[in-house]
């Protein structure tokens, strides 16, 4: 089993920023891809951003590209979201997942998924 916490959500102004935190522990944690997804009131979740085990290679939804940036500190289990410029389409619950093979953009494919974490962005 492999437990995921969140953390670092809150309320920031539009163009602020925010550094998400997902702490990991349970399985070696190092050998699994780690995402972010996240999901809107009314909508569906959607796929932000996935690294691979090492951490050598990132994948980003078109959306959040340029903004966001994923990273991991495997000796720290823990994985990192930092969202720069945000703007209020960004306004989520935000999760973090483990997928034991491949760094996905399908949420399907995911093992672990911990509770989330709210991030507002107000104008």
């Amino acid at each position: 089993q492999v437990q995921l916490v969140e953390s670092g959500g809150g309320l920031v102004q539009v163009g602020g920023s925010l550094r998400l935190s997902c702490a990991a522990s349970g399985r070696i944690v190092s050998s699994y891809a780690m995402g972010w997804f996240r999901q809107a009131p009314g909508k569906e979740r959607e796929f932000v951003a996935a690294v691979s085990f090492s951490g050598g290679r990132t994948y980003y939804a078109d959306s959040v590209k340029g903004r966001f940036t994923i990273s991991r500190d495997n000796a720290k289990n823990t994985v990192y979201l930092q969202m720069n410029s945000l703007k209020p389409e960004d306004t989520a619950v935000y999760y973090c997942a483990a997928n034991y093979y491949i760094a996905s953009r399908s949420g399907s494919e995911y093992d672990y998924w911990g509770q989330g974490t709210q991030v507002t962005v107000s104008s």
